[in-house]
């Protein structure tokens, strides 16, 4: 007869041997477990030199290999030559077409590196309504030099990257527009004592609009998805119209344009600008109880404002009708700091504007009839506040905001139906030449 803790030992035993082999069984079915992938990398700290070097050096080679897997302009000549080759009848106008059969066709031919272009699914999103069931050679021509621009944009992008997550610091890009100046024929005639001047502009336009919450860094894929590379880049064109030069921003006669503004202002010459200064901004038509309230939240320095500073007010006023610069705006008015405007905000700006009204020999118009015409532009959810949201989806946010700050542009609001007469006449008289 086996004693009680032979029995306990015996029954630990068995419970172990049947354990083990419906584990094992349960490991045999399913190893997902064992393999889940690493998910966290630490990043070396600032005395780990070697490690950062390392981490540099890796980057850089992975930049590289990604980049040798993009088309160069061989490759790309290659596909164009095979695409125009296995263009399918009837001919349409000009526009040479290819259907899916000979687009396979082509995808084999053109290379492993063509591949992940040759899908259903891109075929399928640039079928539009060809009878035959094709696509335009042009189009998808067009997709893949504009994809692989994008990558090679990404990757050049990346090499700037310092911190290696997929953002750049202001640092960053203004020594990534600063190498890119050469290569744009456009900005040859810049003086060199002038490029920090002109990255500082350039730069400006990126953070304004891209980065709301003023954090300092700009996500990469942030960059590439707006229009504003594609402006900077408009620059390589060497025959660029007078008229494209003076709409983008990043041309050298904007630039100069904006930095000779500044200059102008700054009567005292000491490289700020001070609020009296300010006030001659544009039409020297701004209320002083807005600038008071610019010099109030903006960055300043012993009560006067750098370029830099000067620059988001420049792109704030000229684009009132972005979210970007509505909300830089916002700010300023929103005086109580509520995050709504109501009938108390808007009568303290708008009694400077009753204000300047006299001063010019003007019979000052009542708030009541312009909070009224305000509130029913917005049409904010809340028939007492507007929010930052609501002037957006107004649509009316630049109107509102030039009636509360700007005395010429309520002037240019109260006599709009005079304008448009005033248009039409002129319109009426070159038509009748």
């Amino acid at each position: 007869k086996k004693s009680e803790q032979e029995l306990k030992d015996e029954e630990m035993e068995l419970f172990t041997k049947y354990y083990m082999e419906w584990k094992g069984e349960r490991k045999s079915g399913n190893t997902s477990y064992t393999n889940i992938p690493r998910f966290y990398y630490r990043l070396p700290a600032e005395d780990e030199v070697l490690l950062q070097k390392l981490r540099e050096e890796s980057r850089a080679v992975f930049l590289q290999r990604k980049s040798r897997e993009l088309l160069d302009n061989e490759e790309l000549q290659n596909l164009w030559f095979l695409l125009d080759k296995h263009q399918t009848s009837p001919m349409i106008g000009e526009e040479a077409m290819i259907n899916y059969e000979n687009f396979l066709k082509v995808g084999e031919k053109a290379g492993p590196k063509c591949k992940q272009f040759f899908t259903a699914k891109i075929f399928a999103k640039l079928l539009h309504n060809d009878p035959y069931g094709r696509i335009s050679i042009m189009q998808f021509f067009n997709y893949v030099m504009r994809k692989v621009w994008l990558h090679q944009t990404r990757i050049g992008l990346s090499l700037y990257d310092v911190a290696g997550q997929g953002y750049l610091r202001e640092s960053d890009l203004e020594n990534y527009i600063l190498e890119l100046i050469p290569t744009l024929p456009q900005l040859d005639g810049l003086e060199k004592s002038f490029y920090s001047f002109y990255v500082c502009t350039a730069v400006r336009k990126f953070f304004f609009f891209l980065d709301p919450l003023r954090t300092g860094k700009i996500k990469i894929q942030d960059i590439l998805a707006c229009s504003f590379l594609d402006d900077l880049l408009e620059l390589r064109d060497e025959e660029l119209s007078k008229e494209s030069q003076e709409t983008n921003w990043f041309s050298a006669p904007s630039a100069l344009r904006v930095y000779g503004q500044y200059l102008n202002l700054d009567k005292d010459h000491n490289g700020m600008l001070s609020k009296e200064e300010l006030s001659r901004y544009g039409t020297g038509t701004l209320t002083n109880i807005f600038l008071d309230r610019v010099f109030q939240e903006c960055l300043t320095y012993d009560g006067e404002m750098d370029y830099k500073t000067y620059l988001d007010f420049v792109l704030a006023l000229e684009n009132r009708k972005e979210p970007a610069a509505l909300q830089y705006i916002f700010k300023l008015l929103d005086i109580e700091n509520k995050g709504y405007l109501n009938v108390f905000s808007l009568n303290y700006f708008f009694r400077a504007i009753q204000e300047q009204m006299k001063i010019h020999g003007q019979e000052p118009v009542s708030f009541q009839d312009v909070k009224d015409e305000i509130f029913d532009m917005v049409k904010p959810k809340d028939p007492y506040k507007i929010s930052l949201q609501d002037l957006i989806n107004s649509s009316q946010g630049d109107t509102v905001t030039s009636i509360l700050i700007d005395l010429n542009g309520f002037w240019t609001y109260e006599n709009r139906e005079v304008l448009v007469a005033s248009d039409n006449d002129n319109t009426a008289d070159v038509d009748d030449t």
